[in-house]
């Protein structure tokens, strides 16, 4: 063990794991229902709605893959923040109404209602494999990787042992609130921990940026500037990138986000345990604003790592770039500083692993057990089911790190998690976006489209560097390898139709088509017809300023504000007229700032206008 952790270091460390489980077992110490365990009560507020989804979302693979992102490939990474935003949106005006109109504890549950339930055992047992192994897995590894590093005192080879121990440690220190205090637990836990990360965060930005070799934010983006066609602040990259490509980040990406921010059960779980709907619209809202600081805070601080390590001629791994930044910037300041970056850093795994462990026994307990095996379970028994439900899932996943994972390796393992989850989700977007669109579609045809939708993201990159990818005219266009987000892009189109022709060569059933958008009544055909249109309309803004501005007839940033205003323009229209119902003829300005879709318009038009100003 080293010594790089102080006393007061080890002691805030320890003391916020402590402090955390111990909140998060006194808040979890009433739960008599099912409600109560696994969605809270219906009783969370927006801002516990908010923390929960972020901590939830931002893991130690976000931090610490993120800053390693931003050192090796740059603010290009940033999309996956950005982008989110769009499915942040349409969980909170699209699905979520749906969701919560029906009362659902899962989201399976609506495939269920909407077609049948083969869609929804097939939809659990993707989720279930989704959370446990390709999610709970990584984030055990980065965490006692990163612990492990920071307490024998800086990188180097990694014992196993203390490796074994780290992950048992997060095992125990989460599984413990998480299996007795429920999604309560969770919730109250998740929002301190996001408060720790975002101090960690931030605390590394600042003290990177401080650094005389970087001079802030605008000393960067000088010393990128300098480096022309190398430097690292641009958000594009060439469309035969075989990582992130900028059409793939414009398609691809989009539906990944639709699939993770509106049919992923461990993040619309959160919502779905607000007590209003107006408070998870809220919570998502502002989750949203939290989002857009991590290209700032985790990116851009990886990006000046990149700058700083240069000029001081250290050779940094792309995965220890964090734990470098912590042993050469932060450590040496003291006064406890690197305890409470640690207990940020863990936090943020730890509120992922809580979340992911209850909604996978959320999952079993209703989908599964309570379906197929005791209908008739009593409320203490269902609590039971799915306690031990997450004893299993935490073992397991725990033991497949420690006997499947190397603490040593160099290997990212973001863009590999992203990849094969996509692989498995495609066609689970699609039969929720179409179940809620579309009357016609059956049964047959979203059970197709699941399917199709695993079969063809392992087939079509086979068949394309096989065949497509060795003709040097369609390798210069999208590169010899056909990156997982172009993939995605074509396979939700094939699902579409595919979903699409099944469903019209099979009979659709009159009741389970009345739960769409239109049928549950939470939005007019008419309205409806104008939202598409307004969607087109904006399509066509936003290709004619990007179009404008890559023939540099006006500048990154005048084309940003116009996007920007254009954006929010969209949804400030309807928000004034709600708030002139409230507050009177002139709509004054409190009213207006009640108004969740005022905030709505604020997030994507920040988000807009940040996808042209890093162009």
């Amino acid at each position: 063990m080293g010594e790089l952790l102080t006393t007061v270091d080890v002691v805030i460390f320890f003391g916020s794991l402590l402090a955390v489980m111990g909140i998060g077992l006194w808040a979890g110490r009433k739960e008599d229902t099912s409600a109560d365990y696994y969605l809270a009560g219906r009783s969370t507020r927006w801002w516990g709605v908010a923390g929960s989804i972020f901590g939830s979302n931002v893991s130690a693979n976000h931090i610490v893959g993120f800053v390693g992102l931003g050192f090796s490939v740059g603010f290009a990474q940033s999309h996956f923040e950005i982008t989110a935003i769009a499915g942040l949106l349409l969980l909170c005006y699209g699905f979520l109404p749906i969701y919560r109109k029906l009362n659902l504890y899962t989201l399976s549950q609506y495939l269920s209602q909407r077609y049948d339930d083969r869609s929804r055992i097939l939809y659990a047992l993707i989720m279930v494999v989704v959370m446990v192994i390709i999610q709970m897995v990584p984030g055990f590894y980065i965490g006692s990787r990163s612990l492990n590093i920071l307490l024998q005192g800086g990188p180097g080879e990694i014992d196993p042992t203390w490796y074994k121990l780290g992950i048992i440690l997060m095992a125990l220190v989460t599984g413990t609130y998480t299996i007795l205090g429920g999604l309560k637990a969770v919730i109250v836990t998740d929002v301190i921990q996001s408060m720790l990360l975002l101090v960690a965060g931030l605390t590394v930005a600042v003290i990177a940026f401080a650094q005389p070799e970087i001079g802030g934010w605008s000393g960067m983006t000088a010393m990128d500037a300098a480096a022309g066609g190398a430097g690292k602040m641009h958000l594009y990259r060439p469309m035969n990138d075989p990582d992130l490509p900028w059409t793939g980040m414009l398609s691809g990406l989009i539906v990944l986000h639709f699939y993770y921010w509106g049919t992923n059960q461990f993040i619309v779980q959160r919502a779905l345990s607000a007590r209003s709907d107006r408070e998870a619209r809220l919570g998502i809202i502002a989750a949203g604003f939290f989002k857009l600081l991590i290209p700032f805070f985790a990116i851009g601080t990886g990006i000046a790592a990149f700058y700083l390590f240069q000029k001081r001629g250290m050779d940094v791994a792309q995965d220890a770039v964090f734990t470098t930044l912590l042993t050469e910037l932060v450590a040496p300041i003291g006064c406890g500083l690197l305890g409470l970056v640690a207990a940020g850093m863990i936090g943020a795994i730890l509120s992922s692993l809580d979340s992911m462990m209850n909604s996978s026994a959320t999952i079993v307990t209703f989908d599964l057990y309570q379906r197929y095996i005791n209908p008739e379970a009593s409320e203490k028994r269902l609590i039971w089911v799915g306690r031990m439900c997450i004893v299993v899932f935490i073992a397991g996943a725990a033991c497949l790190t420690i006997f499947i994972m190397d603490p040593n390796s160099e290997e990212s393992f973001f863009l590999q998690i992203v990849d094969h989850q996509s692989r498995l989700v495609v066609g689970v977007v699609v039969a929720f976006a179409l179940g809620m669109m579309w009357r016609r579609a059956t049964s047959a045809g979203a059970l197709t489209a699941m399917f199709a939708g695993v079969v063809l993201s392992y087939a079509l990159p086979y068949a394309y560097d096989t065949y497509l990818g060795v003709d040097p005219s369609i390798a210069k266009l999208f590169g010899q390898q056909l990156s997982f987000l172009h993939t995605v892009a074509v396979v939700a189109v094939l699902c579409v139709l595919v979903q699409v022709i099944v469903s019209l060569l099979t009979q659709p059933d009159k009741e389970k088509s009345k739960l769409t958008w239109v049928g549950l009544g939470i939005v007019k055909a008419s309205t409806l017809g104008t939202i598409t249109i307004l969607c087109v309309a904006s399509l066509v803004v936003y290709a004619i300023l990007a179009i404008t501005m890559i023939a540099q007839w006006v500048s990154p940033c005048t084309a940003a504000w116009l996007a920007a205003a254009w954006t929010w323009a969209i949804f400030l229209l309807p928000a004034v007229k709600e708030a002139r119902v409230e507050g009177g003829t002139f709509a004054p300005i409190l009213p207006l700032l009640r108004q969740d879709r005022f905030w709505a318009g604020l997030l994507a038009a920040a988000a807009v206008f940040m996808m042209y100003y890093f162009y």
